[in-house]
């Protein structure tokens, strides 16, 4: 389940034999092997929406700095501002992706939403770390309507860095501001002696809505406070930490090329030996143990580290925690590559024809894309795909606009006071070295999994086969057998479909009438019921007035869902056409012939023998030709026979979607042979097969395995399965085709939406768009991942 962060660790060797502790690394170890976690990002087709409306969204799921393979698929739900849960649905991950849409309701009341998004994996984590996005919904027939929250009080909390006040210690403090609603973003303060207060000691102004920060020399004895106020007068005053006359203080400062750091000490014997760990996620990536450690400064090199928020802990000689600051490493230099946008032909002219080329990324699969009128607003303003991979998705207080710690004109000073003021939540040095691990109570499935029992006359039918005849459109009815345990139970893992399949049972013995036997099918996944209160928004309900003026946002939505049913109805159409007349790519398009459902999969490596590899016509076996061409696929021989081995594991071979003993390939043509595909985990065609297959398909069309009677199934008992739940289309007009000319008012705020553009590997991925009534500019959004340098791939401006 494990997959490791690849970072280049930057461990310093400890000086000299010390016998040091080492209960912290190896509980370390412990909780980074067995316990990885996941974080959501979910992107929103726009920012808001009205009752009737379509909700379309993109998620990525990420495995601390990497896109997940621990779970392939996701739990997405809808509550309102009571915590009732409105709507449910499962979604699958294909390389840690996946996309939806929820319809929002005709009579659904105006107020604030929550999507709530999370695997089976996160749920046996705290619940802080699950994605759950608010989102605003207007509906003008509500009897209430939304207003932003500035009426709230807002409080304070100071925070000196390292955690520590000790006497004679210059220290930085950060100040975090806090409030039910908006907290201000015009604020300044200034520290006093509580019993001088006429006395400035130091003042300073805030970064933003978050965070401010002052640096200060205590004396003992004396007692600080913080007075903050902001420009409409309001006034907190927040007391400093008591001073100590001993102790230690980390200090630390982060640049370009180092993050440095030093610890302070009053009042400390000599010699005292302490262990300083830095941590990125849950690896450890830096390490010193020294009675030398209060002498120097030390320096680590920020090339070696990825962007992300380092951890430093200062341990003493019993490995209890003493200081510890979390800081961002080269907030200066984000590594991310910037899709370069090519031939780009952008018209501000009504419903005018927009288009744009992006070029290929080479370890870069798909795309997602979103276009917008560049006045409108979206998800990614507030917190976007960079914040929640680097900063909010392992930080669950509540931050006012994280997304500004990323921009071009981000202030780094900012972001640094803001992890003063935070501690690492996603483990407790604590719990992992006391052994106080996480309960995994929900183990990941691949994909959609059932549980099966079947019984004969109301008893278990016990290591019983069962024949399972599954009905796919286009395909004919597709046969596959089973075999239940001792107690008549069985699973079938591995299935990836939407809204529901038929399919028939029976018994493998013909002795035994259908009439006696029952089968009940349970889903091997459950929705988690959500524990916690939801959080607490910057808006709140008043009556509505009968004088009461829609604001603009709300008139466009309504104009544009008054149009909306018309553009779906002349897309439908269009598409059709559309997808007829596109040029597929061959091997694609084989694929496609060939292939049932239950034999695709993400991650399979096709050979076409049609159209290419034109080298295998001159081997005298298919498995042996294969050697050598896929990464961890071995064939192995044995008088005259090949036997396929992937990562070591024996896989099944299957012919024309049938399972055979691969001996049986030894006497089948080459020249017979119109494509294979070696397909590696789990596939809804293998039943849990586990290692994955080698699928051969010959050159009459792949129809070898299929029930020669299509009507036999029916002769059996039937039942339904359910997968995944479909994701709505969502149209973009074509105003090229006069059928959309009888459309009179476009003010659409997305004009292009698609969570999964397929990147071309050699040629340029084109974009194209129609304008709406009024745009003078567009906001383009292009997010994707380079999973080999580990880096985000985002293009976020407004052009012109």
């Amino acid at each position: 389940m494990t997959k490791k962060i690849l970072y280049l660790l930057c461990i310093f060797a400890a000086l000299g034999s010390l016998g040091a502790q080492d209960k912290a690394e190896k509980a370390l170890e412990i909780f980074s092997e067995k316990y990885p976690q996941e974080k959501i990002h979910l992107i929103f087709n726009k920012n808001s929406y009205i009752a009737g409306e379509n909700i379309w969204f993109k998620s990525f799921v990420f495995d601390g700095y990497n896109l997940s393979s621990i779970s392939t698929s996701m739990f997405v739900e809808l509550y309102d501002s009571n915590k009732t849960q409105i709507a449910k649905e499962i979604l699958p991950l294909l390389n840690g992706q996946g996309s939806g849409s929820f319809m929002l309701s005709e009579n659904l009341k105006e107020g604030i939403y929550y999507i709530r998004a999370y695997t089976a994996w996160m749920s046996n984590f705290s619940e802080d770390f699950q994605a759950l996005q608010q989102i605003v919904v207007y509906n003008p027939s509500s009897p209430e309507k939304l207003v932003l929250d500035d009426a709230s009080k807002w409080t304070a909390s100071v925070f000196p860095e390292g955690g520590t006040f000790i006497d004679g210690i210059n220290t930085k403090f950060a100040v975090r501001l806090h409030s039910k609603g908006i907290t201000p973003s015009d604020w300044n303060g200034y520290v006093i002696n509580a019993e001088k207060p006429d006395v400035k000691i130091t003042s300073f102004k805030g970064f933003d809505q978050n965070v401010g920060t002052f640096s200060l020399t205590p004396k003992t004895g004396v007692k600080y406070q913080v007075v903050l106020s902001d420009s409409k007068g309001n006034r907190q005053v927040v007391d400093l930490p008591y001073v100590a006359d001993s102790g230690i203080n980390l200090q630390v400062s982060t640049g370009n090329d180092a993050v440095k750091f030093s610890v302070k000490s009053k009042n400390i014997a000599p010699g005292t030996v302490y262990k300083v760990i830095g941590t990125i996620g849950n690896q450890m990536v830096f390490k010193i143990n020294s009675d030398k450690i209060l002498e120097k400064t030390y320096s680590i090199p920020a090339e070696q580290l990825i962007n992300g928020i380092l951890q430093l802990t200062v341990f003493d000689e019993k490995e209890s925690i003493i200081a510890r600051r979390l800081t961002f490493v080269q907030p200066g230099m984000l590594k991310i590559k910037k899709p370069v946008l090519q031939s780009m032909q952008l018209n501000e002219s009504p419903r005018a024809s927009n288009s744009f080329n992006i070029n290929p990324e080479q370890n870069n699969n798909a795309y997602t894309v979103l276009v917008l009128d560049g006045s409108s607003e979206n998800s990614e303003d507030e917190n976007s795909f960079l914040s929640t991979l680097w900063l909010t998705g392992d930080i669950t207080s509540k931050i006012y606009t994280p997304s500004q710690y990323f921009t071009t004109n981000r202030n780094n000073e900012a972001l640094d006071a803001l992890l003063i003021s935070e501690i690492w939540k996603r483990f407790d040095w604590r719990n992992i070295m006391s052994r106080t691990f996480p309960i995994i109570s929900y183990q990941p499935q691949p994909y959609i999994s059932y549980k099966g029992k079947v019984s004969v006359q109301g008893k278990p039918a016990s290591n019983t086969e069962l024949n399972l005849m599954f009905e796919i459109p286009e395909y004919g009815t597709k046969l596959f057998q089973v075999k239940t345990d001792d107690k008549g139970f069985f699973t079938v893992k591995g299935l990836i479909f939407e809204d529901a399949i038929k399919f028939s049972y029976q018994l493998n013995d013909p002795k035994i009438p259908k009439e006696q036997v029952q089968v009940i099918f349970q889903p091997d996944y459950s929705f988690v019921p959500l524990k916690k209160s939801l959080p607490e928004s910057n808006y709140t309900l008043v009556q509505r007035q009968s004088d009461d003026q829609l604001s603009e946002p709300v008139k466009r939505y309504l104009a544009t869902k008054k149009t909306q049913a018309s553009i779906y109805e002349k897309a439908t159409l269009i598409e059709e056409v559309k997808l007829k007349a596109r040029k597929k790519d061959k091997t694609k398009e084989l694929n496609e012939k060939l292939s049932s459902p239950m034999f695709k999969s993400m991650n399979e490596t096709i050979f076409d023998l049609v159209n290419e590899n034109n080298s295998a016509q001159a081997s005298m076996n298919i498995l042996s030709w294969l050697q050598g061409r896929v990464a961890g696929l071995t064939i192995e021989s044995s008088m005259g026979s090949y036997f396929p081995k992937l990562r070591g594991s024996n896989i099944n071979v299957y012919l024309d979607e049938m399972k055979v003993d691969p001996s049986q390939i030894s006497s089948l043509p080459v020249s017979d042979i119109a494509m294979v595909k070696v397909i590696r985990g789990y596939f809804a065609g293998g039943f849990g097969g586990g290692n994955g297959a080698i699928a051969i398909y010959t050159r009459r069309g792949g129809i070898t395995g299929f029930t020669n009677d299509p009507k036999a199934s029916t002769q059996l008992k039937q039942t339904v399965l359910h997968g995944f739940d479909k994701e709505a289309p969502f149209v973009n007009p074509d105003y090229s085709d006069q059928n959309f000319s009888t459309i009179s008012k476009d003010v659409r705020t997305t004009l292009y939406w698609n969570p999964y553009v397929e990147a071309e590997t050699k040629d340029q991925t084109g974009i194209q768009f129609f304008n709406n009534d009024d745009a003078k500019s567009f906001k383009i959004i292009i997010i994707g991942f380079d999973e080999k340098d580990l880096v985000p791939i985002y293009y976020n401006e407004i052009v012109k």
